[in-house]
């Protein structure tokens, strides 16, 4: 039986092993981390995109218990007009929407179900390098021990070791002008229907907030930063450093952003945001890079999570339907990279849209209601996305 190391025990990295399995193929997932993912991160929103490719690999419902439907999402402007509603995409023929998910139960799950059907997982195994042996590959960890195999994925995200591996002068990541940080309201009575996202443009930074079902506020904000700071400088910041940077923002804004801060127990906070215009090469020998470590987009597109699942499916797919390694990947790049870097390149625009000046603030209504003329505004073609499990993977020349 082929079998696959698969280096990272996030989103991707079981996601994928899970889709391999389908295939025939066996997987083992290495993580670098002596532990799971439980109770780190925030929260994130599953597209119908993402759900929809979970399904022909039996985890259709797999998350139906765990987060809640996001429909769609309202604009504002910081001074409480209303500029217009978009949905996300097309439900699923069953009626499942975009899903609203903290980050720990989204790795927990797919861990938990890549655990009960005998993948294994290894933790606190770090690759430092990896070579190609013919027809096969050798990894090699931090503590000493290799393993072996006749591929290597890696889906290692944005600090990709395997994409260095696979090309020394691969990029760095784009650092984007936005930090991130938020938390969980309670207590707080917030006049919005759960589940629609409400995103506001304010005067100085940008909200985004949800009521869940259990009305606990779940909200995000993204404070411009025009230098990138360091992972020290981050450390050295507070959260009631955070909270009173975050008052000063929204001082002028009429949305709930002051209220929701003071709601908010703990802040998970101060993290910089980035993604990968390009990543010129994706693949070498029998080493392949997918999810952030290939196309890591902005959360401003919302699609970080359900790009790695759609990676996973269709990488899978060229494995079961191509003559050999090379040619899969091949195959794969081949149909996911267009895509995914259209993906990018509009969460860098979203992103962008979030810093508004004077004029920005002034021309934004009427922007977003020229875009409310199209279902989605105008991307439906991210979330209305289908990947034919059935449909052969053609050879690429």
């Amino acid at each position: 039986m082929t079998k696959a190391l698969v280096i990272g025990g996030g989103i991707a990295g079981p996601t994928t092993a899970m889709a391999l399995e389908q295939v025939g193929i066996d997987a083992t997932v290495y993580e670098a981390y002596d532990r799971g993912a439980d109770g780190v991160g925030a929260f994130l929103t599953l597209a119908v995109n993402g759900l929809a490719a979970l399904r022909p690999l039996g985890l259709a419902d797999l998350l139906r218990d765990t987060g809640f439907d996001t429909p769609s999402m309202v604009a504002w402007m910081g001074d409480g007009r209303r500029i217009t509603e978009f949905s996300f995409g097309d439900p699923l023929a069953d009626g499942t929407r975009n899903q609203t998910i903290t980050r720990a139960a989204l790795y927990g799950a797919f861990r938990d179900e890549a655990l009960r059907r005998g993948i294994t997982v290894e933790y606190g195994r770090r690759l430092v390098d990896a070579e190609s042996t013919g027809d096969g590959v050798r990894a090699r960890f931090a503590d000493g021990s290799t393993a072996e195999g006749d591929l290597l994925i890696g889906a290692d995200g944005l600090r990709s070791v395997t994409r260095r591996i696979i090309d020394p002068q691969a990029p760095a990541p784009r650092y984007v002008p936005l930090m991130n940080v938020g938390g969980y309201a309670t207590g707080l009575d917030v006049d919005v229907e759960p589940g629609v996202f409400n995103m506001v443009f304010g005067r100085r930074c940008f909200l985004g907030y949800l009521r869940a079902p259990d009305g606990t506020v779940w909200w995000f904000a993204n404070p411009p930063q025009e230098r990138e700071l360091s992972p020290a400088e981050l450390a050295a910041i507070s959260p009631d450093q955070w909270r009173e940077h975050l008052r000063h923002l929204f001082a002028a804004d009429a949305a709930p952003a002051r209220a929701l801060i003071d709601a908010t127990d703990e802040l998970f906070t101060g993290w910089n945001t980035y993604d990968f215009p390009t990543v010129p090469t994706w693949h070498r020998d029998r080493l392949i890079i997918i999810g952030d470590a290939a196309h890591a987009t902005s959360p401003s597109a919302g699609q970080g999570a359900s790009m790695a699942i759609e990676d996973a499916v269709v990488l899978a797919k060229c494995l079961r339907d191509l003559p050999d390694v090379p040619a899969a990947f091949r195959a794969y790049e081949s149909l996911r990279r267009q895509r995914v870097e259209r993906v990018v390149a509009r969460g860098k625009r979203n992103g962008s849209g979030k810093a508004l000046g004077p004029v920005g603030r002034v021309l934004l209504p009427t922007f977003f209601r020229l875009l409310a003329r199209f279902s989605g505004g105008g991307q439906n073609w991210i979330f209305n996305h289908r990947i034919d499990w059935d449909e052969p993977v053609p050879s690429q020349p």
